[in-house]
C-alpha cells in the first residue's frame, strides 16, 4: 500500500542549541536536550498538560526529579514523564548529558 505521507529524517548531531525539536507529526514530536555539567532542564514545576514525555539517556547521567521522585538516570535509562506531572532533568556530574525525548501529543 501507498502512503502519501512524507518520511522526515532528523539527527540529533544537527541540534545546535541545549534543548532542539527534530522532527514534529500530528501525533508526536521528537527533541534533542545537552545539559553541560551542573545544567539543568529548567525550573522543577515544568511540566506539560496535554503530552506525556519519554526521555531516553544517551549519553551521561542525569537527574530525574519527576513528581515526588528523585532518580539518577544513566546511558540507556528511560523514564515517562505524565502529563500534568512537574519535572525538570539535572545534570550534576562533570561531563555532558544527552537525552533524547519524544512528546505525544507534541509539546512545542
Amino acid at each position: 500500500m501507498k502512503s502519501d505521507r512524507q518520511v522526515n529524517i532528523a539527527n540529533i548531531a544537527d541540534a545546535q542549541d541545549s534543548f532542539a525539536v527534530l522532527e514534529t507529526s500530528d501525533v508526536c514530536q521528537t527533541a534533542v536536550m545537552t545539559l553541560t555539567p551542573g545544567q539543568a532542564s529548567g525550573e522543577k514545576g515544568n511540566e506539560h498538560p496535554q503530552s506525556e514525555q519519554v526521555l531516553l539517556v544517551l549519553e551521561g547521567e542525569v537527574v530525574a526529579e519527576v513528581g515526588d521522585t528523585r532518580s539518577v538516570l544513566g546511558r540507556g535509562d528511560v523514564v515517562i514523564v505524565p502529563r500534568h506531572v512537574a519535572h525538570r532533568f539535572t545534570n550534576e556530574t562533570q561531563s555532558q548529558a544527552i537525552t533524547f525525548n519524544v512528546y505525544s501529543p507534541p509539546a512545542y
